[in-house]
């Protein structure tokens, strides 16, 4: 296993997620993380009017609520890069893990959008009866 899809949001369950990486980076030393993150901007008119006022301040506020997972791969010496991406999470992420080489996504079983998830059902389940290659689903 070399190329490791998280997707993280800045959660407690994306923190989650990537501390089961963590685990997994001992056994494969040569791992590398791709951290990806999109940005829904239908979820509200101010992320629409940020998008395209300044995707800049945008990307920087994702960025920043992700900190504690960046971080736990910069101390786990993780090689690790992030795609900031926009448009619907669940089938941005699907499109990305299907045009890439991955060996295994990890994400958490919820995020931050509740309010999303219970109207229109788990984004994790959705990629999982989706996506091509193998899923952990860490709660």
């Amino acid at each position: 296993m070399k190329n490791i899809l998280l997707a993280a949001d800045g959660s407690v369950h994306a923190v989650n997620a990537t501390e089961e990486i963590v685990k997994l980076s001992k056994g494969f030393p040569d791992v590398h993380v791709t951290v990806i993150s999109v940005i829904d901007s239908s979820e509200s008119k101010s992320a629409a009017l940020d998008l395209k006022s300044n995707k800049d301040l945008l990307h920087m506020r994702r960025l920043k609520k992700m900190e504690d997972t960046l971080n736990k791969l910069e101390k786990a010496k993780i090689e690790y890069q992030v795609e900031l991406l926009h448009g619907d999470p669940g089938p941005s992420i699907i499109k990305y893990a299907s045009e890439h080489e991955i060996d295994l996504l990890v994400l958490g079983s919820r995020g931050l959008n509740s309010l999303q998830e219970m109207v229109m059902g788990s984004v994790s389940h959705k990629i999982v009866k989706q996506v091509a290659c193998p899923v952990l689903v860490v709660k």
